[in-house]
């Protein structure tokens, strides 16, 4: 089984406040989903068509884990919270 890795690049914050609220209730639903996060921050240096904005990348034992991770009630009450308060681009991909 291929371990998965789940990454979240912001391209705007618009609520600062309603992010927060995000991540208090994100960050423990997505360890209790088993996730383990592997780095998060500004990045150090960009490259393309990169920004200069908060990136996540959290890796799980399997994609099955992190899809119910995400799809689970926990994380999607932290969607909730979160609202329309960034915008974001988030994706799942299998290790090869």
């Amino acid at each position: 089984m291929s371990k998965a890795y789940w990454i979240a690049a912001y391209r705007a914050v618009k609520n600062a406040d309603a992010l927060a609220a995000y991540g208090k209730l994100a960050g423990p639903a997505i360890q209790g989903g088993g996730g383990r996060f592997l780095a998060r921050g500004v990045p150090a240096q960009v490259y393309e068509q990169g920004l200069q904005e908060r990136t996540i990348v959290i890796e799980f034992d399997s994609l099955e884990q992190a899809v119910a991770t995400h799809d689970g009630a926990a994380y999607q009450a932290a969607l909730e919270a979160l609202g329309d308060a960034a915008d974001r681009d988030i994706r799942i991909i299998e290790a090869s």
